[in-house]
């Protein structure tokens, strides 16, 4: 069992990024909402409460008895945490004058303390908070302190237990990685959380967990299910069955390449041609919604189809990864999204769920398939949405205008790729908008479609920048679309943040 540091969430936008950087720093970290400590699990070594949306002076704040934790463990407050831990101790968090975002300076008062040693005595911090501690309980002592700031990081005499109302986790704190390293380093943690411990244990953990029982699996072509389908293999070989079904949305001759790709990793897989029952399904449907309903149904009913052409099939395996375990149980009581590929299966066919990656956040997902030998053009691919084509299509699905988003889609990529772009950018894709207009063509005026080119870059796509692509590279893309792909006559370019808008369109 590996030791662990516990995060608590509190519903602060950044808890994940600070699971990131503790795993970042080789050590294993859970999130759990702020009230499901995991009491009784003895590889806990450290505690940290993330910030949160709220005040701790409001009423419907999330609040925890911490009595059971400080003093048993090392503790680290950030923000709302280090706030709720004064509140809580007798000391006072008020409204501050003026709302405390941004950069700051940081002042070291006691260099000498653990969680901030070989700090210089002046760095920058992020900010984000309407609330300030103004008043700490005497067993507290002040370690830091900003120009505004005068308790920015305190620690309580007689525990191991810190807060900062800074956010350290954020690129924007400059010795914000050391200050959780240091942390860590008062936890006592071995840091040796890797990619090749990670898969020495999964692979045991899946031969006991799985033993002679058989396991099918619906491949995607994406990095988590090709991932859980490599770790598979290489825990029970034969016993795993791959599906990758092909609904006509994909991108183009990506159901061929995948299979080849899935072949050279030495795979057992079955792939299935199902484009025309999903492009009669989808026939004169518009509606965003009902196009993801029926594109999952579509995708159980055939997966339902071919399993059942198997015999003794005990465990559905999916490459759900831990955003979205966290998002599924959001500490609100209200489901962010849910997470299953495949929906109602397990139930409804009598299967056990096996998940080996859903404790991985997505950049370690990459990292473990380069340690298990995976080819990099797999690794390194761009996220693309479960339902494809048919959320980059506005409107209705047609056969004809697949094929314009396909070759469009594939100038965009291929030029990418080409430009040494495509690993600069987290996602990007070409968008088939419901928009015509004039154009002109040699000398005939033409009326046709619209593209919408959409790159971005990010992290985890928990927010997104539109990607600043060269003016030379977008003018040769959108030339190249409009001379090759027949029934478009315009590209556009998406110049649009997440938030407020989302990568994909609909």
């Amino acid at each position: 069992m590996h030791e662990k540091i516990i995060i608590l969430d509190f519903g602060s936008q950044t808890t994940q990024l600070i699971g990131r950087r503790v795993r970042d720093l080789s050590t294993y970290c859970e999130i759990v909402p702020y009230n499901k400590f995991p009491f009784g699990d003895e590889s806990v070594k450290g505690v940290i409460l993330s910030g949160s949306p709220f005040s701790v002076n409001d009423d419907h704040a999330f609040k925890a008895d911490l009595s059971k934790i400080r003093g048993k463990f090392p503790v680290l407050g950030i923000c709302y945490g280090a706030q709720l831990m004064a509140h809580t101790s007798g000391g006072e968090v008020d409204k501050t004058d003026s709302r405390e975002y941004g950069r700051a300076h940081l002042s070291v008062k006691e260099s000498s303390d653990p969680l901030l040693g070989g700090l210089p005595t002046n760095s920058q911090v992020w900010m984000s908070h309407g609330d300030t501690i103004v008043k700490i309980p005497n067993h507290f002592k002040v370690i830091a302190s900003t120009e505004d700031v005068s308790l920015a990081a305190y620690k309580i005499d007689g525990e191991e237990t810190w807060g900062v109302q800074f956010h350290p986790e954020v690129f924007h704190t400059e010795q914000g990685i050391k200050i959780l390293d240091n942390f860590l380093t008062i936890c006592g943690v071995k840091k040796d959380w890797t990619p090749a411990s990670f898969i020495t244990t999964t692979v045991q953990e899946l031969k006991e967990q799985l033993g002679n029982d058989k396991v099918i699996l619906a491949l995607s072509g994406g990095v988590d299910s090709s991932v859980t389908a490599v770790l598979l293999n290489k825990a029970i070989g034969k016993n795993l069955t791959c599906i990758f079904v092909d609904h006509g949305l994909l991108r183009k001759n990506e159901f061929e390449t995948v299979l080849g790709n899935y072949a050279h990793l030495g795979l057992n897989v079955i792939g299935v041609d199902a484009k025309q029952h999903f492009y009669s399904e989808l026939a004169g449907v518009t509606d965003p919604e009902r196009k993801r309903k029926i594109i999952g149904k579509g995708f159980i009913d055939i997966f339902e189809r071919e399993a059942y052409k198997l015999k003794d099939i005990k465990w559905l395996a999916q490459g759900t990864i831990y955003p979205d375990i966290i998002e599924s149980l959001s500490i609100t009581g209200v489901t962010i999204k849910s997470h299953h590929n495949v929906g109602g299966l397990p139930e409804k066919m009598n299967l056990k769920l096996c998940e080996p990656l859903r404790l991985l956040f997505k950049d370690e997902v990459r990292r473990i398939g380069l340690e298990l030998g995976m080819q990099e053009n797999l690794i390194r691919r761009h996220p693309f949405p479960g339902p494809g084509l048919g959320i980059r299509i506005l409107g209705s699905i047609t056969p004809e205008k697949v094929r314009i988003a396909q070759d469009a889609d594939d100038i965009f990529i291929s030029n990418l790729r080409t430009a040494g772009l495509y690993d600069k950018v987290w996602q990007a894709g070409a968008i088939l908008l419901p928009v015509q207009s004039v154009g002109v063509m040699g000398d005939e005026r033409t009326y046709e479609n619209t593209i919408a080119l959409r790159a971005v870059t990010s992290t985890d796509a928990m927010t997104a920048d539109w990607a600043h692509l060269p003016y030379e590279f977008l003018a040769k893309v959108s030339n190249e679309i409009i001379n090759k792909v027949k029934g478009v006559n315009r590209v556009v370019y998406d110049i649009s943040s997440k938030p407020p808008a989302t990568i994909e369109w609909e």
